[in-house]
């Protein structure tokens, strides 16, 4: 009996993969531990090893394969003594299950429909408009009811489908709504049906009231409403013909969307900024890169950067005030033992956060070491998922670049984000006389569910008092 392969869960959250690159080819022997494909995460390009052994009888999904369901059949292995040229892929193996046939529901009002026939209450195109007719067209109603259109035939007892503007017009001019022909999505009578009517003289009058009622009040106009997001079609539909070229969205593209659009609507942020000098901090790292020693291909032993002390003293911050070190876990708080700090990481076309585990642990050579490998290795997505999830706060430093200062978005589930600008030398007072210093402006994005306002500005006083006497992190 052949062994299935089937499409591995590469990591926790993993839903869907693509399949990039089958590395054996049918009729290949396969042992176990044999690398044989490469399957593209959202972040990742991951390496599958065989489990059995036998011959590759069946490649099931291609390579190329985008979007491959986890759990589903990518491949079969003839066993031992089985032959491989009787083996297939059972039948529609690869593709999603056909959908199981299901009534037809009524179907929605077209915005199209709708957009032709604007009420006086609304602007054509507004989603308040749509959404009435949502709203009405949704009601329960019986199946005799649901099949017949407005019209004459209606009874007195039975509903009648109006816009609002069209019952209002109906009820001034004195004629019965029931007896109007609707032709709005389902039948509905709109404003205009009411006015033909009027001019034609078809409708029936009114029933006349049993007293003298007051004049109705004027309608007013509809509370503005956000429209809901614009599709590709509307978005292309708003630039010239060829005055644009479109770039599809890979897994990561798309990953970074959702989980910003998420942090950003569910994740109440508050920011906090300070200048830290770094005068001390550089004329330290100037020494400890000329103590370097030499490797055997004559290159510097290490070099550190600025950014390799803003991540050491920030781990050491957060163990010295332990509640900001916390993670958002919906019904309770996760306080973390160690400081696990992300570093970003920017690649074509993303960005990858690699985890420093353990960072209060490690000197500021062995953080240099480690975050220069992890830059490396994602450049080129060979990152570890284990390697990029995780955490409880994260560096973002565009100082690189001239940035002075900026605020970043925090990643879930981390509780805080430090967001690192360019040094610069600037004119301040000391001892009551102008002096130039070297500074650098932080600024501290904070999950306010996990870090309350005094929380982060303890967090950042103790990680400035760090970067402006950087001994301390060496003892």
């Amino acid at each position: 009996m052949p062994i299935n392969i089937l499409m591995p869960a590469l990591s926790p959250t993993m839903e869907k993969g693509n399949l990039a690159k089958w590395l054996k080819k049918e009729g290949d022997t396969v042992k176990s531990g044999d690398v044989i494909a490469e399957i593209e995460t959202d972040k990742a390009t991951m390496e599958v090893e065989a489990v059995d052994e036998g011959i590759l009888a069946k490649i099931v999904v291609p390579e190329g394969t985008a979007d491959v369901p986890v759990n589903q059949l990518i491949a079969l292995i003839a066993s031992e003594g089985e032959d491989p040229k009787s083996v297939t892929a059972p039948a529609a193996a690869g593709a999603a299950p056909a959908p199981a046939p299901k009534a037809e529901p009524a179907p929605a009002p077209a915005v199209p429909a709708a957009a032709s026939q604007p009420q006086a209450n609304t602007v054509p195109g507004d989603a308040s408009a749509h959404m009435s007719y949502a709203r009405v067209d949704q009601a329960p109603a019986g199946p005799a009811q649901a099949a017949k259109p407005n019209g004459a035939g209606q009874g007195a007892g039975s509903r009648v489908f109006a816009s609002p503007l069209a019952k209002r017009i109906a009820r001034e001019a004195g004629i019965d709504i029931g007896s109007v022909q609707g032709s709005g999505p389902h039948g509905r009578i709109v404003e205009k049906d009411v006015r033909t009517a009027l001019q034609g003289g078809g409708a029936k009058p009114a029933a006349a009231p049993a007293a003298a009622a007051a004049p109705a009040p004027a309608a007013k106009p509809a509370a503005p409403q956000l429209a809901p997001s614009m599709g590709a079609d509307q978005v292309k539909a708003m630039f010239e013909a060829g005055s644009y070229e479109e770039v599809p969205l890979d897994g990561m593209r798309k990953t970074i969307a959702k989980r910003l659009v998420e942090s950003k609507q569910t994740v109440p942020h508050f920011y906090l900024s300070l200048d830290c000098e770094l005068d001390a901090l550089m004329a330290l790292r100037e020494q400890i890169n000329n103590a370097a020693g030499k490797d055997k291909d004559g290159n510097p032993a290490y070099k550190l950067s600025v950014n390799d002390f803003v991540i050491k003293a920030l781990a050491i911050a957060l163990q010295r005030v332990p509640a900001a070190n916390s993670v958002w876990a919906e019904d309770r708080i996760l306080r973390m033992k160690h400081s696990d700090v992300g570093v970003a990481v920017a690649i074509e076309g993303g960005l990858f956060t690699p985890v420093v585990r353990k960072a209060e642990q490690k000197t500021l050579t062995a953080i240099s070491a480690e975050v220069k490998d992890m830059a490396g290795r994602a450049r080129n997505r060979r990152l570890k998922p284990e390697e990029y999830t995780g955490g409880s706060t994260a560096v973002s430093n565009l100082g690189m670049y001239g940035i002075k200062d900026f605020q970043a978005v925090i990643n879930p589930p981390h509780g805080t984000i430090l967001a690192v600008g360019a040094g610069e030398s600037r004119v301040v007072v000391k001892n009551g006389a102008p002096a130039v210093v070297q500074a650098m402006t932080v600024t501290l994005s904070c999950d306010h569910r996990v870090v309350d306002g005094a929380l982060g500005a303890e967090l950042l006083a103790a990680f400035k008092q760090l970067i402006e006497n950087p001994m301390g992190m060496l003892v």
